[in-house]
């Protein structure tokens, strides 16, 4: 009898198991649309790579096939996370003349030996341009108030030098404000001024990814309006508005015109819209680098985010919708 209770047992759960849509999502109908000026520090997963140059008449670097975009994970068998520990680790080397480095290159694992080439300074050099953080600034588009994941930016974060998404540690998002606006023009984006406090921190960042950055806020939640979750089918054409800050820490509404949806699309340019508002117009020219991540509301509904200029026509940009922000941030 037990043994065909368990089996009953079993068969049951299976078949719960399977009556699961794989697609379902648990974040909340309501949330807390955002629109604040935030700072983002990104910390690489292992030294990244930017660049070589020449000691003398050698280049150790791309004599030990190392190549821009590869992370340094270790030197001489000991981890390395920063710069600072890179160079901890050599300087406690006597009188060396080479290194062993494990690097990653795309998802694999590799191992050289790097030439360490002294200079007219007696400072030993190693040919290599390394970066292992990135900071700059955008806008915070959600927080779940049931799980505090929060979301900004809608799209990812490039290291300029390598073209590629930043692979990161780990990270953080703190308190920034507007201090101008570097106006756009045609085939010119312009940008948001900020000054920020990195000491002032709202949350960490644990995602990097091409829906935007995604982590936990662990400030106190803010006193930010609920906006109800739209779905896909509920987004119109037409008038809609934006969220963002153009002046201290401010967030300010401002129209916009929704020209044309790409429901078909996983990508950020879900939706093409134009500015309208005259206001932010005459101040900014319409969509500025710093703007990524505002949230998009129609119809009293959250429905996107900012996430790109057109160069061409600055007062056009491209939005990406709110549920593939969501779902990201829930992966």
């Amino acid at each position: 009898m037990f043994k065909k209770h368990k089996l009953t047992t079993l068969l049951l759960l299976l078949l719960i198991n399977v009556m699961i849509p794989l697609n379902a999502f648990a974040y909340s109908d309501y949330i807390l649309a955002g629109g604040q000026n935030i700072g983002i520090l990104l910390n690489s997963n292992g030294i990244l790579i930017v660049g070589t140059y020449e000691v003398g008449a050698q280049n150790p670097a791309l004599d030990a096939d190392l190549q821009t975009g590869d992370r340094i994970i270790s030197i001489n068998n000991q981890a390395v996370h920063s710069i600072e520990e890179m160079l901890q680790v050599i300087a406690s080397l006597e009188n060396p003349t080479s290194i062993e480095v494990t690097y990653l290159r795309g998802s694999s694992e590799k191992t050289t030996t790097l030439n360490l080439v002294m200079d007219d300074n007696q400072v030993y050099k190693t040919g290599l341009y390394v970066k292992d953080s990135i900071n700059g600034v955008g806008t915070l588009t959600f927080i779940d108030p049931a799980t505090k994941l929060y979301g900004a930016l809608g799209h990812e974060i490039i290291e300029k030098t390598t073209g590629q998404r930043l692979e990161i540690k780990d990270g953080k998002i703190y308190s920034s404000i507007v201090t101008g606006i570097t106006p756009s023009n045609e085939g010119n984006p312009g940008e948001k001024n900020a000054r920020y406090d990195v000491n002032d921190i709202f949350g960490n960042i644990t995602e990097n990814s091409s829906s935007g950055i995604f982590g936990t806020y662990t400030d106190e939640l803010p006193d930010n309006k609920l906006y109800k979750v739209a779905k896909v089918e509920n987004i119109q054409l037409g008038k809609a508005s934006i969220l963002t800050v153009i002046n201290d820490n401010q967030v300010e509404e401002f129209t916009i015109h929704i020209l044309k949806l790409s429901p078909e699309s996983k990508e950020t340019k879900n939706i093409l819209f134009e500015v309208t508002d005259k206001r932010l117009l005459d101040t900014s020219g319409g969509i500025v680098q710093g703007m990524s991540g505002s949230p998009i509301i129609q119809n009293n509904m959250i429905i996107g985010a900012v996430t790109h200029v057109v160069v061409d026509d600055c007062t056009k940009g491209y939005g990406i919708f709110i549920t593939n922000m969501l779902e990201e941030a829930e992966n």
